[in-house]
């Protein structure tokens, strides 16, 4: 069971797509940024009107199997999204 067990997590995170993951682009003047994700999930799931408004980016299908892997998400990427909404420039930049 526990090797099936990373299977069924990236399965379910694959068919709901994962909340945290979705606002990490939104850019969104405004939005939340400290457990977005998991806040996305919860608003979704308490019957939130306008997502894609509050957020800027659509909630999940499946929010409350989505949930989980999101807190734990956004947990672990806690210190850069506190640093984020304190102002603070990490000088971190992507892509190819």
């Amino acid at each position: 069971m526990r090797r099936r067990l990373p299977l069924i997590v990236l399965l379910v995170l694959s068919l709901s797509g994962c909340a945290t993951v979705r606002t990490l682009d939104a850019a969104k003047p405004g939005a939340p940024v400290v457990y977005a994700g998991t806040r996305l999930d919860w608003y979704s799931l308490n019957g939130g009107c306008c997502p894609l408004d509050r957020f800027g980016a659509e909630a999940p299908r499946h929010a409350a199997l989505d949930l989980p892997a999101s807190v734990l998400l956004d947990t672990l990427l806690l210190p850069f999204s506190l640093a984020t909404a304190l102002g603070v420039r990490l000088g971190v930049s992507g892509g190819l």
